[in-house]
């Protein structure tokens, strides 16, 4: 079935979720930086890309796509050459099946060439320090996804059914890594973070973020202490710690971790370092793409 491209489809509060809106300033996009590919025979068919969904006029921009992006594998080819080699690196025909997926789902070509460049540029990955962040998921999974997230941002809110549909579609392949991001604009922000790092301290930081996220709303100082009640934690040791330097300490150090990789706004999400830069229903299918790899 011809698949309608995302840019037709309402998704409401989702078409604006990473693709444009979030809480706190916008993200600049990324420089694609993709200096065409060197002139030669034109490709216009690759063995193990299926094309076969793509009208005539978007198999014509896939192909002009494949043929003028450079390959993500540091060689001096194009997408369509490197991955038509046999002995080309295991990024290329991902890449052509990525770039498949964006014509179909009705990108511009302007913003396919900037998410081609946040996913393959040679110079966009980022290493996050994740020490001490909390995971869901497998700790040796081959895909992780870090999420700079902030508990009074609706966007943040509207993001946590999707992660975790993700992560139970690929359960022990993909992992998250949660990280701290609460924006000043968000008076509320600071403290359900503090509440969610002192919960951590006695094993519940799952389960107060996912209360957080549910209770947007009633983030207040006795909304806190009454969820910390309802988890079961150590009262005392639980208002000792949402004062703690300590725990203030592990939320700055990952704002600040934030600044260091470029985080302008919340969610942002990294996969496997890269940014990810489309529309929120996509990460199911970029996880896929990644995993292919």
């Amino acid at each position: 079935m011809k698949r309608t491209p995302i840019s037709r489809i309402s998704v409401g509060l989702f078409a604006l979720l990473l693709g444009g809106a979030s809480c706190g300033h916008g993200r600049d996009n990324p420089q694609a930086g993709n200096t065409p590919a060197p002139a030669g025979p034109r490709i216009e068919r690759i063995e193990s890309v299926d094309t076969s969904e793509l009208s005539s006029p978007e198999r014509r921009v896939w192909t002009d796509l494949v043929n003028d992006l450079l390959s993500p594998c540091g060689e001096p080819v194009s997408v369509a050459r490197c991955a038509s080699s046999a002995g080309s690196c295991n990024q290329c025909v991902p890449a052509a099946r990525f770039l498949t997926r964006m014509v179909a789902e009705g990108y511009a070509r302007n913003d396919i060439e900037e998410n081609f460049a946040a996913r393959y540029g040679r110079d966009t990955r980022k290493t996050i320090n994740v020490d001490e962040a909390p995971v869901r998921g497998a700790p040796m999974a081959a895909v992780t996804i870090v999420e700079f997230s902030d508990f009074q941002c609706p966007y943040c809110g509207a993001a946590v059914p999707i992660v975790e549909r993700a992560l139970r579609e690929f359960e022990g392949r993909v992992k998250l890594v949660f990280k701290q991001y609460p924006l000043d604009g968000h008076p509320r922000a600071m403290p359900a973070a503090r509440a969610a790092v002192a919960a951590g301290r006695q094993g519940k930081f799952w389960e107060m973020h996912d209360l957080l996220f549910t209770h947007q709303h009633e983030l207040e100082d006795e909304d806190l202490e009454r969820y910390a009640v309802q988890l079961g934690l150590d009262l005392e040791r639980f208002r000792a710690d949402l004062v703690s330097p300590e725990v203030q300490r592990r939320i700055d150090a990952d704002r600040q971790e934030g600044h260091r990789v470029g985080v302008q706004g919340t969610p942002t999400i990294f996969v496997n370092g890269r940014l990810f830069h489309e529309n929120p229903q996509a990460l199911s299918a970029y996880l896929r793409e990644e995993l292919d790899l």
